[in-house]
């Protein structure tokens, strides 16, 4: 995977830095800690490390989408369910669709390959405007809705990814193993994060070491991940199922007060050093990456991904205007603009199959929409909070 002992330590040193360069500078951390990676690039021991495949989905997404799922209260989560629902599957679908006519006729990929692109490219990374969220205290319904929604559409886009990459490889796909496939698939992986959280608690509740409590929260991340995975089933429904039960259920008892702040502690840690490296090792590929030989359908992907989330955000919050579930139009905004790009697209670009057309250009075109995304749109996001009235008061 490309990342040894050594460079790990180097690089959490350099977060550290960097976290405490950003507080100072008013910038998010993220930001600072792609730049930090450019900077790494230069030096020599670097240029073996990289981002793959296996490191993002094995090390860093069942962390990742566990965190975020574990501090999801389902009360609040439950209000907004159909809003989250909707924008998370006909949103997706929707994105998708705009992103993939946009690179056939723009950019002139073949139908197979823009629709391969217009699914991994879907995914949102709520990482930096969540970071932002945290440096600036934003709470509330925006946080919830741009938490879960993300949370969500990661699922279905990368459900949708299998699908779409069988049909571009020329595989035989029809309606019933279509429809069968994603029963499986979510079905399988909803189940397998129940199962494995579900036997957790259970045992959870036998102890109030918190040690042992952390550990269980733990094999629930990675247990439930590797356990859909295994069966070929949506790894990330599995750790965001278990995510939801262990942060709601323990609550009631299975986890003790004691080993819930032990938790929650270790959980803050664990993301603060996955975030750090996925960042840096961002940074270290986009230095990389030969932009200028595809910098067309980059810029033609940059225009259609923001289009395609904008009529994936704001139709579909229409539909809710003239019901309780009303979303304020500042929070659309931030929906929309919030909707970053990174490790899940990053890691199915990488995931590609080596036979499959144009594959080093939609693995560069990703990174650059990536690039464009952590950079204009995360360094702008706290700013348009502040112009919305979103910051410092956000009651809702």
């Amino acid at each position: 995977m490309n990342l040894n002992i050594e460079q790990v330590e180097f690089f959490l040193f350099i977060a550290a830095i960097v976290a405490m360069v950003a507080r100072l500078i008013k910038i998010p951390y993220t930001i600072g800690l792609v730049i930090a990676g450019l900077a790494i690039a230069f030096i020599p021991f670097s240029s073996d490390v990289g981002l793959s495949k296996e490191l993002i989905f094995v090390i860093f997404l069942p962390a990742l989408v566990f965190e975020a799922a574990f501090y999801i209260r389902w009360q609040e989560l439950k209000e907004d369910f159909l809003v989250v629902l909707t924008l998370a599957t006909v949103g997706v679908l929707l994105s998708a669709g705009v992103i993939a006519t946009g690179m056939h006729y723009l950019a002139g990929w073949s139908w197979q390959i823009a629709m391969v692109f217009g699914i991994l490219i879907t995914a949102t990374d709520p990482v930096a405007v969540i970071a932002t969220f945290k440096e600036t205290g934003v709470e509330g319904r925006l946080r919830l809705l741009v938490e879960a929604e993300s949370l969500f559409n990661d699922s279905t886009a990368a459900v949708g990814f299998g699908i779409a990459v069988a049909f571009a490889m020329g595989q035989p796909t029809d309606l019933s193993s279509t429809v069968m496939l994603l029963v499986t698939t979510i079905g399988g992986g909803i189940l397998s994060g129940a199962i494995v959280a579900g036997g957790l608690l259970l045992l959870a509740g036998q102890t109030e070491d918190p040690l042992v409590e952390i550990t269980f929260t733990t094999v629930a991340a990675y247990g439930s991940f590797f356990l859909a995975e295994y069966f070929h089933c949506s790894g990330v429904l599995a750790s965001l199922t278990a995510g939801l039960m262990v942060g709601n259920l323990g609550s009631l008892g299975s986890i003790s007060d004691r080993g819930r702040k032990s938790v929650e502690a270790f959980w803050e840690y664990a993301t603060f050093v996955v975030n750090s490296l996925i960042f840096i090792l961002i940074g270290i590929q986009e230095s990389q990456e030969s932009f200028g030989l595809f910098i067309v359908p980059i810029v033609i992907a940059i225009a259609v991904v923001l289009l395609g989330r904008a009529l994936a955000i704001y139709p579909l919050c229409a539909l809710f205007s003239w019901s309780d579930l009303r979303i304020k139009m500042t929070h659309q905004h931030a929906l929309f603009w919030g909707g970053l790009r990174g490790a899940l697209a990053l890691a199915l670009a990488l995931g590609l199959p080596v036979e499959i057309p144009h594959r080093t250009e939609i693995i560069t075109v990703t990174f650059g929409v990536v690039a464009f995304s952590v950079f204009v749109q995360g360094l702008t996001m706290q700013p348009m909070l502040k112009a919305m009235g979103e910051i410092p008061d956000l009651t809702q």
